[in-house]
């Protein structure tokens, strides 16, 4: 049956290394302190129209220092002198974010569910809706009926698994479950891979390259038999809105990932459609939607007589959509 379905699209190899030069636009003075710095690159960063611009500018500068953000920054160090060599590589990260680079493709990584996961364009970046879901996913199997594969945990089908991020969150969570994670794109694919080997959560977890769109068997797919359950963050954009989605998707995340077709439900309705050759009996589809999908999933199953699904519930994410 579909079990869940859940909405929001919101935020969806690090620059690492320092070019010097003697001189570049919106250099700030030497002899600044983090926390000067910051409120620098705030004010060039609004003046220039950047998106969450003291935020960026925090995250880049405590990268330089070694942080993961600028509020866990011992207060000395946001109050001592920057060397030139870390005012350079704020001043070279910076540079990545006026062209609207997203802050997690600058510094390479980002935490999501507690996990640090390596980050890297073109692939999709995990928003925080993206966690809402992971969350809905473990109060289900915790909660309800116990669903135990072979070896005593859940099975797991991720159909485009991006950088692994729900994947992985989920094998850190249900320590006894294990994972098949499909995606198209060989970015992806390298990067759930070297994502699980970093949180080494390799042994638990097939990584195959698949599309879900073409007509093959997906036998190979369920090397231990039917899931308990499939999850997905498909590509679920309505084609004419990709237009209007900020310019950090549009000029750097693989759009593939991001365009559903006419009603952003062309791989939505691929994943229905092969979900009774995938599922157990008991099993469950999480998708995470755009606000309109609920009631075009319900009549596009309404039309399928002869597929035993149904739309059970629908969750509203942070943002109320």
């Amino acid at each position: 049956m579909l079990r869940a379905l859940l909405s929001g699209l919101g935020w969806r190899k690090g620059i690492w290394g320092c070019a010097f030069s003697s001189w570049q636009p919106h250099q700030p003075p030497a002899g600044l302190s983090a926390t000067e710095v910051v409120s620098h690159w705030t004010v060039v960063f609004e003046e220039k129209g950047i998106p969450e611009a003291r935020e960026s500018s925090e995250y880049i500068v405590a990268h330089v220092l070694g942080a993961k953000t600028f509020q866990s920054l011992r207060p000395a160090l946001r109050t001592q002198p920057l060397t030139p060599w870390q005012l350079q590589c704020i001043q070279e990260l910076s540079s990545y974010r006026l062209q609207r680079m997203p802050v997690q493709y600058i510094l390479g990584e980002w935490d999501f569910q507690g996990l640090n996961l390596k980050m890297a364009p073109p692939v999709f970046i995990p928003r925080p809706e993206t966690e809402e879901l992971v969350e809905w996913v473990l109060e289900e199997v915790t909660q309800g009926p116990r669903v135990v594969g072979a070896e005593g945990g859940p099975l797991i089908l991720e159909v485009g698994c991006g950088s692994g991020a729900i994947s992985l969150s989920l094998l850190s969570r249900l320590p006894q479950s294990r994972v098949t994670a499909v995606d198209k794109g060989e970015a992806a694919i390298c990067l759930t891979h070297e994502n699980a080997q970093r949180l080494r959560l390799q042994d638990r977890i097939q990584i195959v390259p698949f599309d879900v769109t073409l007509v093959e068997s997906w036998a190979h797919l369920l090397p231990w038999g039917p899931v308990d359950l499939v999850v997905s963050n498909p590509p679920y954009v309505f084609h004419r809105d990709m237009e209007n989605l900020a310019p950090e998707i549009l000029r750097y995340e693989d759009p593939v990932a991001l365009d559903g077709g006419e009603e952003g439900m062309d791989i939505i309705t691929h994943i229905l459609a092969l979900a009774p050759q995938l599922l157990k009996d008991s099993g469950s589809i999480f998708l995470e939607v755009d606000p309109r999908h609920p009631e075009l999933v319900g009549s596009w199953l309404q039309s399928q007589p002869d597929l035993p699904l149904n739309l059970v519930a629908v969750r509203r994410d942070f943002r109320g959509r």
